[in-house]
């Protein structure tokens, strides 16, 4: 080996006295400093002073006997095994293409045994003979090691849990240290138990915690009894002592020791008596809470959803009063009407009938009933609804012979009603949603009937249809309505001996089944048609199975009909006949068919056949709404579906045969206090902000509109506010209520904030709520659904007493 470069430390990089002062740094420096050659025997090539102090050789002897070669060093002392872990680690920091590497190794030293050192090398981009060139740097930790196996030995042989903690306050607790005990018992890695799982054990000592927080903050000794629970649901009862034993950003580190005192007995059952007398009264105390909340939550939620109708209803049939010579404008406000009334309807029904239901009184009456006409009901409401929404809303009805069943029809219209208007409500425009209708084959001489609710809505989680789908007041995502709907369909179906299921999927849609039974009603006659075996029949249907039960309807009369599926094609098979000389008696054609309709198709019939054969236009809804164009196109009979044997064979007899002012409110118009005032109306609901418009315009003021409170505000601040008489204010708005908006206009310090009107008008109409009002600034409290004289009374006073 080159002499210079064996007692050059720095392997002639530096020169001279340079060198010298090096060395005199190394040598000086209380930490030990070697040179390696990474070859096969990891040579050091040189090593300062304090190297050889730390391994208790002279130099001389070291080299003498080891030839400065750490694979003779390690395996005379007997610690191969921490050669490897060095060499493994230098040649993993070499592959991977790192410079630097550490570890926590033994070192041995003369005598026997060995001291603790940290181990910092790096390898330089010199070297010697094609091997690279390391330098070694070993801190002596040995004190600070074997302080630490010395704790932990105490620890682990303590006759309980020992644990260090950093406590910023009560909700940022952070395991820091523990024994093996603690970290067995709660089956922790590490040193870092689950966040979720740890936080349940605070909470549930939270009674003990709290009240010594402020000794903790202080750093003072601390003591109490924990209740520790692992999560394979082990529990324990331990006493727990704590100090403070250092400060970490001016937070607390406690120590705690636990000892178990579970054998207790008396501690034990005197704990659980304790426990049990506590759970008593927090869940008294829950179920009160929740009581009151549920009422509170019902009782605001009644009064909007009743009151919102309400008011459509007789806003709408005050501005149709004011109309009477506008038809257009009558017909609008009269399809709003209805709507609104069947929701009031609805409503109403499910109070009175979950009220019957908790008292135990809700009755069954049995009386004869068509089901075409409890079907014919039920489509009546549910189809507007469904349209409206752009659902395709289907009922088709299978298997039925008899059509008169004794029973509850009010109670079964209520039930499909319910489970209907939740389909559709729940079914986003373009899906569709199903009523099938049949008898179940169960081969007995029981009468069930199974009315099956398809749609393909948003669906439900199996959580909730499984525990809470049949709870009062229980809504999924925020469903809105009053949370009543399927409890009652539940109870009413069960008060009828029924059964009820469902099948549902987030995004899949869901599937309600329910089967309720009957008895033939004593006033049916047995069902016998005459034969019309020579009427030819063709029935025309997008949908096979409406096409499939029609024809077998048809031969009960005896009648062997044809059907096709599109209006293009029985145009074609008309055609195609009457060029023959044969032709059908009678045509079925259903309304709603893709690429053809009914009308057209009937058109283009006529324009074939002239004005034979009957036709009959089968709608699913009221077909008043296209009674002008069909007839223009040639149909001669209406029939509604689902079909049914009388309905059919009564229309098919009868085509084969062939051959004032509404009362209203009083009359609206200026009102001398009212008319030319200018009015601001801040209302989010676009309904009752139309009818409201319009009843203030009837009066003669001049009206502006805005949709929140915070509009409201700014309007108010602008120029317009300057000119404002009076401010009608809705409560239960967006972005900023009405309380809030009333508030911050008193307090805007425009000119006219003080004393301009400001009118609550609102669906909440408790007295709280009217004293609610008066407190944020406001003048008056008009209820909805609006009484239209009190309204004006009320803006009329103001007016006066303003000298306007």
């Amino acid at each position: 080996m080159d002499q210079s470069f064996e007692n050059d430390p720095t392997g002639g990089l530096i020169g001279g006295d340079a060198a010298e002062d090096y060395e005199l740094l190394m040598n000086t420096m209380q930490v030990s400093v070697s040179k390696h050659i990474l070859d096969e025997h990891f040579t050091a090539v040189w090593s300062n002073a304090y190297y050889y102090g730390l391994i208790r050789y002279p130099k001389e002897e070291y080299e003498a006997l080891f030839d400065n070669r750490p694979d003779r060093y390690y395996p005379y002392h007997h610690y191969e095994e921490e050669l490897e872990k060095i060499q493994e680690v230098v040649m993993d920091t070499i592959r991977s293409g790192r410079t630097k590497y550490s570890l926590l190794t033994r070192m041995p030293v003369k005598g026997g045994g060995h001291v603790w050192v940290q181990l910092h090398g790096v390898i330089t981009k010199n070297k010697y003979k094609g091997y690279p060139i390391a330098y070694s740097v070993l801190v002596d930790v040995d004190d600070t090691v074997k302080m630490q196996q010395a704790q932990s030995i105490t620890y682990n042989n303590i006759p309980g849990f020992v644990a260090k903690f950093l406590i910023r306050d009560y909700l940022h607790i952070r395991l820091l240290d523990a024994n093996k005990q603690f970290v067995e018992f709660f089956g922790t890695e590490g040193r870092e138990p689950d966040p979720q799982f740890f936080r349940v054990n605070v909470e549930s000592n939270r009674d003990q915690i709290i009240p010594q927080m402020d000794q903790v903050k202080r750093g003072e000794h601390v003591r109490f009894l924990a209740r520790l629970q692992n999560n394979q649901g082990k529990r324990i009862l331990m006493q727990a002592n704590g100090d403070c034993v250092d400060w970490i950003d001016g937070a607390p580190v406690y120590l705690l020791t636990y000892i178990d005192v579970t054998d207790l007995t008396e501690l034990r059952e005197m704990h659980a008596k304790l426990e049990e007398q506590k759970q008593h009264l927090q869940d008294a105390l829950s179920g009160a809470q929740k009581a009151n909340a549920a009422k509170r939550d019902f009782l605001s939620r009644m009064s909007h959803e009743i009151r919102t109708p309400l008011n459509a209803i007789i806003g709408m049939t005050s501005i149709a009063a004011a109309h009477l010579f506008d038809r257009k404008r009558i017909e609008d406000c009269l399809g709003k009407i209805s709507f609104s009334s069947r929701h009031l309807l609805s409503l109403i029904n499910d109070i009175l009938d979950m009220a019957k239901i908790e008292d135990g009184k809700l009755t069954v009456n049995r009386a004869p009933f068509y089901l075409k006409q409890v079907l014919d009901s039920v489509t009546t409401i549910i189809y507007p609804q469904a349209a409206a929404q752009g659902v395709d809303f289907k009922v088709s009805v299978q298997d039925m012979a008899e059509e008169e069943f004794m029973g509850d029809s009010m109670r079964i219209s209520q039930i499909l009603i319910n489970l209907l208007s939740n389909a559709v409500k729940f079914t986003p425009e373009g899906g569709r949603v199903n009523l099938d209708v049949r008898r179940p084959a169960y081969g007995t001489g029981e009468i069930r009937l199974r009315f099956t609710v398809r749609d393909t809505g948003r669906g439900m989680s199996r959580e909730f249809v499984e525990n809470r789908l049949f709870q009062a007041f229980e809504q999924e995502n925020g469903a809105g309505g009053t949370g009543l709907g399927m409890p009652i369909t539940k109870n009413l179906v069960e008060l009828l001996n029924g059964i009820i299921s469902v099948r549902s999927k987030p995004g899949e849609g869901s599937t309600f089944v329910v089967e309720l039974p009957f008895e033939r009603s004593s006033q049916q006659k047995p069902q016998c048609y005459p034969s019309m075996g020579t009427l030819r029949v063709l029935v025309i249907d997008d949908d096979p199975d409406d096409c499939a039960y029609a024809a077998l309807l048809l031969e009960k009369f005896g009648v062997k009909a044809k059907w096709v599926l599109s209006g293009r094609e029985a145009v074609e098979m008309i055609r195609s006949a009457y060029e023959e000389g044969e032709s059908s008696d009678i045509c079925l054609i259903d309304w709603q068919m893709p690429e053809m309709d009914g009308i057209e198709t009937t058109r283009r019939i006529r324009d074939i056949v002239g004005e034979a054969p009957p036709i009959i236009i089968l709608t699913a809804y009221d077909y008043s709404e296209i009674e002008a164009n069909a007839r223009n196109a040639g149909a001669n009979f209406f029939l509604s579906k689902p079909l049914f044997a009388s309905s059919l064979y009564n229309t098919l007899l009868t085509a084969t045969k062939m051959g004032g002012a509404l009362p209203g409110p009083r009359h609206l118009g200026k009102t001398e206090r009212l008319a030319g005032t200018h009015i601001l109306v801040a209302e989010d609901n676009d309904l009752n902000l139309e009818i409201a418009v319009e009843l203030l315009e009837l009066a003669g003021a001049r009206v502006s509109s805005v949709g929140n409170g915070q509009e409201a505000l700014d309007w108010f601040a602008g120029p317009e506010g300057r000119d404002c008489d009076a401010i009608l204010m809705d409560i239960q708005m967006p972005v900023m209520d009405g309380y809030q908006a009333a508030r911050a206009i008193r307090a805007s310090g425009c000119p006219n904030a003080g004393e301009i009107p400001i009118v609550a008008m609102t669906a909440n109409a408790f007295r709280e709520d009217v004293e609610s009002a008066m407190e944020a600034g406001m003048n008056a409290h008009v209820a909805k659904p609006i009484d239209i004289d009190a309204l004006y009374r009320t803006l009329e006073g103001m007016m006066e007493r303003a000298g306007k």
